[in-house]
Formats: C-alpha cells, structure tokens, sequence
C-alpha cells in the first residue's frame, strides 16, 4: 500500500512535456527582461530567425549584440493563452503577449500574437524561430 501511494504522489509532480516547455518558455522570456545574455545564448538555437511584428529579424548574433549594447531592452514581457503542440523533437508555442520595450530610447508597449518554434536538443528545448504580429 505505502509503494502505490507512493507511485500515486510522485506521479501527481510528474510534469508533462508540455508543461516543461511552457516553463521553458517563460524562463526565457524572463531571460529577455532581465538582459541575461548568457541565458539567452543557451536558450537559442545557433541559425534563431527572430521575427518582429514590424518585420525586422534578428540573428542570435543580433540579439545578443543589441542586448549588450543597449540598442533594445524588454521592461515586461508577459504571456497569455499559451498553446503548444509537440511534434517528436519539435514543438510550437503560441500566444498572446504584452511587453513593454525600449528601442533606440523610445518606449513602446505591444499587444502581439506570436509564434516560437522550439527544438529539443538532448534533454533541452531551445528557441529555432519566432514570429510575432500586431494583435487586434
């Protein structure tokens, strides 16, 4: 009785690949906010195609170059109505974000809904591709 309540509670923490990804996701968007280069460099794939709702794409290289130089810095960055479907290896995010960002020393706010396309690679996801538009 004792190993099958067992059994029962660790399945209960059990997080599914869903989850995890999810949390993934928001670590690194954290991780933008926070300017945290070194987990932004985990995070991504070497080829990131970062898309941004007016068109402009950044590298990985980019990315990390206009956190470091402050060219852009994220204020907030806060997700809703995630979906996720995994496909092997693969997986797509979607939602609707809010964000508060500074570019070039201008401040903007955005209502966006995007779509990140995520990785795993050994036991880690990491971030392919994103691409957001302006959300109604």
């Amino acid at each position: 009785m004792t190993i099958l309540f067992l059994f029962i509670a660790v399945g209960g923490y059990a997080q599914t690949n869903e989850e995890k990804l999810i949390i993934t996701v928001k670590e690194f968007h954290q991780a933008l906010v926070n300017k945290n280069t070194v987990s932004i460099n985990q995070q991504t794939d070497k080829v990131l195609s970062y898309g941004h709702s007016n068109g402009w794409v950044q590298t990985k290289t980019d990315v990390i170059k206009d956190f470091e130089t402050g060219y852009i810095s994220y204020q907030s960055f806060k997700e809703d109505s995630i979906s996720v479907a995994i496909n092997g290896n693969m997986a797509n995010v979607r939602f609707v974000a809010d964000i508060a960002a500074t570019m070039k020393g201008v401040s903007y706010n955005f209502h966006l809904k995007v779509l990140e396309v995520w990785v795993k690679k050994s036991k880690r996801w990491v971030l392919f591709a994103r691409q957001a538009v302006k959300a109604p």
